[in-house]
């Protein structure tokens, strides 16, 4: 299959990026890091979570955040929920889309969300009922797709019938994540034509970590096989604090370089973006995670 001419980026770094920070990101940065990002071309940003402040401390200012926000005509600023409260929630403040997660791992999503597959997607019932009832699109993820750090291989039959699920459900776009980072480009590969022979490749999202390196490598090998959405974090931020030694997500400025590098489009100002990235990084505390940021900054 021939590499799509254009690849949406869904820019997660506001939320899966920020929210195991040891960090303290007060409001206003958070919000002026989304602003950043919607003048860069994105279209699709990830703004926050509606979820137990006692577990993610730094969503705690969710309903603050989506509020502070400067939203831009035909920019997306879904939300993460975990449940019909989440999903009330984000609806008070205003969300007009919204994410809901699960994993293809039963021993990860245990330790994750303290309940079974099978029960999580019970969980996502009502959010899709009540989302089909209010007109807000649902985005689903599916995490642990190449690999769990509790029980180790992923059997991609389990991938397959989770996708398969939230797709059935009703959710628009399933984003298919490594969330430990030890996918490989022909398992990357592998996982994804599974995937595709069950839901549109048109409904599908890609979703890598960098722990070992191989996550622009898998992003190609599953462009080679027609994805053309990208999830990716500015910078490089975030990891997963239930998996020992996972780095962050890809970064988006290294996405977006090796796209236009193919001749894909993406709408995106890479010197915007990697400027943006630098700038997220000081307030962190660190060097960007970024190659091409800290090449473009040299």
């Amino acid at each position: 299959m021939a590499m799509p001419a254009e690849v949406r980026i869904v820019e997660v770094g506001p939320r899966d990026g920020l929210q195991n920070e040891r960090v303290d990101i007060g409001t206003a940065a958070k919000v002026e890091l989304i602003d950043r990002l919607s003048r860069t071309g994105l279209r699709s940003i990830e703004a926050t979570a509606f979820v137990s402040p006692k577990w993610v401390p730094q969503m705690a200012d969710a309903a603050e955040v989506l509020a502070g926000i400067e939203r831009m005509a035909g920019i997306a600023y879904p939300v993460l929920v975990p449940n019909e409260q989440g999903y009330a929630r984000a609806r008070e403040a205003g969300a007009d889309e919204v994410a809901v997660f699960t994993a293809a791992s039963e021993a990860f999503n245990l330790r994750n969300t303290n309940a079974s597959i099978a029960q999580s997607l019970e969980r996502f019932a009502p959010v899709l009922e009540r989302a089909r009832t209010d007109g807000v699109r649902v985005r689903g993820y599916v995490s642990t797709v190449l690999g769990c750090p509790y029980q180790g291989e992923v059997p991609l039959a389990d991938v397959v019938r989770v996708a398969r699920s939230l797709h059935a459900m009703g959710c628009y776009e399933i984003s298919l994540g490594d969330t430990i980072g030890v996918g490989t480009p022909a398992k990357a590969r592998a996982m994804l034509r599974a995937v595709a022979a069950e839901v549109p490749m048109a409904a599908l999202a890609i979703h890598f970590h960098d722990t070992y390196g191989q996550a622009l490598a898998n992003v190609l090998a599953c462009l080679e096989d027609g994805v053309a959405v990208v999830d990716s974090a500015v910078s490089g931020a975030g990891g997963c604090p239930y998996a020992k030694g996972a780095s962050g997500n890809v970064a988006s400025e290294d996405v977006v370089y090796m796209l236009h590098g193919l001749g894909i489009r993406t709408g995106v100002d890479l010197p915007l973006l990697a400027e943006t990235g630098r700038w997220l990084a000081g307030l962190l505390g660190r060097e960007t995670g970024s190659k091409v940021g800290r090449a473009l900054a040299a």
